[in-house]
């Protein structure tokens, strides 16, 4: 298994290819890259590893600043001095969240995890890819049951503009501009929507296609989006992320 550790202290990515070549797993480590900028730059040059173990606080700032410039599609095992990083971890390919210093046991713990996930994808990958392409998409949300003072209201799917996540919190906008607090993750909400209504344009942004007004071209092939309610921040999509943007828009 080849894999690549983005940690910037230089004893801890010692200790952890040290582990590694104890575990009872076989694995190649293919890079140490010390900051976001040099990870950024390897992921731009080489094919995407297996696995990748990534530290959260880097000298140039919180590693997840590194999916807003790439897809990755490869599975990820954070490790990490603190322990307030998780949820927005587990948004970003996390399939385990180590806490330094890193106990043996725990790392062949996610290394099995991480297998027996393969184990299962690889299985089931011939019964997907047989999957009839004019079988209908059932079992989406249609209503989100959301509270407004001592109220429940329901929302129909059609009428969110677009969700956000902000200061550890998941808001809902709907095409009226009323904003409601979730209590699901965005990751979790994105995996009940209709993906051919709703995209997530960015890790702060899911957003319905009824909700976007304009699609500006933006500065190193990002895109610039805009949306109704409109939003007092940029929703910038990605270079990696355009091309299967406007992919979606034009399905």
């Amino acid at each position: 298994m080849k894999c690549v550790i983005i940690e910037d202290e230089k004893p801890a990515a010692e200790k952890l290819i040290s582990l590694l070549a104890l575990s009872n797993q076989q694995v190649y480590v293919e890079a140490v890259l010390g900051s976001i900028n040099e990870a950024m730059e390897w992921l731009q040059h080489h094919p995407t590893p297996e696995l990748i173990f990534m530290d959260i606080e880097l000298t140039d700032g919180l590693s997840f600043k590194i999916f807003e410039q790439f897809n990755i599609e490869c599975p990820v095992i954070f490790t990490t001095a603190y322990d307030e990083y998780w949820q927005e971890a587990f948004e970003h390919n996390s399939i385990d969240y180590l806490l330094k210093p890193i106990k043996p046991e725990k790392l062949d713990a996610a290394l099995n995890k991480y297998h027996k996930l393969k184990q299962h994808f690889t299985a089931n990958y011939q019964s997907l890819s047989q999957w009839p392409a004019t079988q209908p998409q059932t079992g989406f949300k249609k209503r989100f049951l959301v509270k407004r003072g001592t109220d429940y209201i329901s929302i129909k799917a059609e009428e969110v503009a677009y969700f956000y996540a902000t200061h550890k919190l998941v808001c809902m906008v709907d095409s009226s501009g009323q904003k409601f607090i979730m209590d699901q993750s965005l990751a979790d909400i994105e995996t009940q929507v209709d993906p051919a209504a709703f995209y997530r344009v960015n890790r702060k942004y899911l957003v319905n296609m009824s909700a976007i007004k304009r699609i500006k071209a933006y500065p190193k092939s990002k895109l610039l989006l805009e949306v109704v309610p409109l939003v007092t921040e940029d929703i910038i999509i990605s270079q990696e992320n355009a091309a299967a943007f406007k992919q979606w828009m034009g399905q």
